[in-house]
């Protein structure tokens, strides 16, 4: 399988060479898969805000545990979770579902109203948590993409997640970020880790076979 060779050529990048640029059709690429993958009910609570601004990804350097794959990389992805589950959210979906369909206003009312009676009934906070998830399924497949295409990417979770929000004002637009994830070309030179050998559990830890 291609992928399975695309991911083993894969690495968590460590130092980008800042002079080699990903080309905005490969980016697009990468975005593309984000777009298509599966979320739970269709909802696709999340959005992806792509930075190529040099002076926006200096200053998230910092905010991000001093890791200059931030600034080095051609664009970063930030991968933001809805903050929440609305009413209007989950309105807003379903009429463009419909819309495309060429279905009925009202053909999911039954499935959407039960919905709605399990998220608009839970804590903000839980709720964060399951369109954080959604964000995640993206986010994987994005950097499985980036691989088939020879991409580097550096995928984040080490940053200040509020620090960020308020540098990329995600709180108005009722976001919260969730992931990053650089994109560039590997410094082959001078990358620590780039040719150390992938390592991860034994398979026979790794999977459980229930027969």
């Amino acid at each position: 399988m291609e992928l399975i060779k695309a991911l083993e050529w894969r690495y968590a990048t460590k130092k980008f060479n800042p002079s080699k640029k990903v080309e905005q059709s490969l980016v697009d690429q990468i975005i593309e898969a984000a777009w298509l993958a599966p979320t739970s009910s269709g909802l696709q609570p999340f959005k992806i805000i792509e930075i190529t601004n040099q002076e926006l990804k200096e200053k998230m350097v910092p905010i991000s545990m001093n890791q200059q794959q931030v600034a080095d990389s051609s664009h970063v992805l930030v991968f933001a979770a809805w903050d929440t589950y609305t009413e209007n959210r989950i309105d807003t979906i379903y009429s463009h579902i419909t819309q495309n369909r060429n279905q009925p206003d009202d053909a999911y009312k039954s499935y959407t109203d039960r919905i709605k009676g399990i998220y608009l009934n839970q804590e903000d906070e839980l709720n964060f948590a399951h369109t954080a998830r959604q964000a995640y399924i993206a986010f994987g497949l994005s950097i499985a993409a980036a691989a088939e295409l020879k991409v580097d990417t550096t995928p984040m979770e080490g940053f200040d997640n509020e620090a960020l929000d308020n540098l990329l004002d995600l709180k108005k637009q009722n976001l919260r970020s969730v992931t990053v994830l650089p994109l560039g070309y590997r410094d082959s030179e001078n990358d620590w880790l780039v040719n150390m050998k992938k390592v991860r559990h034994p398979k026979k830890d790794f999977l459980i076979q229930i027969k």
